[in-house]
């Protein structure tokens, strides 16, 4: 079997308010391979967002590791998580999380030029994502004047501007209409069949048994 692209370690997430401590991820090990769609779900407060943050590097475990294709990713620097995370994984959040003062495009357009620093190349490719996700005629729309599916489509478009190796959905579709949310999960399922490893959050059972495995939390540890 190939080696794993992400691998955690007795992986560990504490928060602490006062005396108060929670573990919000509690001693998790788990392999994900290249070119799987996974689903992790859960009741709400079971640790799953916490655990899509440590493994796409956006947050640090208090103890444990987490490894990208092998690499313990410990001793990172800031900046190189950072290029880490333009160079290989792409992020959906159920917020969106779009700038509000940019366009479609030049929300798409960010992270690219972040990267490669050339204008003209990213505008070229960013307006060709935004079609692919049916957005073609919205460039210059700003968020406020998009529907909630036509921004989670940006965001979507966003994550894959930079060709990642893993797509990371944090509730894709938590803040959508049934009809919308369908939409968003096909585009998904189609990300996969192009081989796309994805990484996908969910409370909502439906859209998470159309992944090919599921990962099921409860009080910060997988239970199924």
């Amino acid at each position: 079997m190939n080696s794993p692209i992400i691998k955690t370690v007795n992986l560990v997430k504490r928060y602490q308010i006062g005396d108060v401590v929670t573990k919000a991820v509690n001693g998790i090990s788990l392999e994900i391979y290249k070119g799987e769609f996974v689903a992790i779900d859960g009741m709400s407060g079971s640790g799953k967002s916490t655990l899509l943050h440590l493994l796409s590097l956006l947050d640090r475990p208090t103890s444990g590791q987490v490894l990208i294709n092998g690499d313990d990713t410990a001793h990172y620097s800031r900046s190189l998580r950072v290029q880490m995370r333009l160079a290989t994984f792409g992020y959906v959040f159920q917020d969106y999380a779009l700038i509000p003062e940019l366009t479609a495009l030049e929300n798409v357009m960010l992270p690219y030029f972040m990267e490669t620093g050339c204008y003209g190349d990213c505008l070229n490719t960013g307006k060709g994502i935004l079609e692919r996700v049916g957005l073609g005629k919205k460039f210059d729309n700003l968020p406020s004047q998009l529907s909630g599916g036509e921004q989670q489509r940006v965001s979507i478009a966003r994550a894959l501007v930079n060709k990642p190796e893993v797509f990371f959905a944090d509730e894709p579709t938590a803040n959508l209409d049934s009809d919308t949310s369908n939409n968003i999960m096909n585009i998904i399922k189609e990300l996969h069949m192009q081989g796309i490893t994805v990484l996908m959050v969910t409370h909502e059972p439906e859209y998470a048994h159309r992944a090919e495995r599921i990962i099921t939390m409860s009080d910060g540890e997988i239970v199924a």
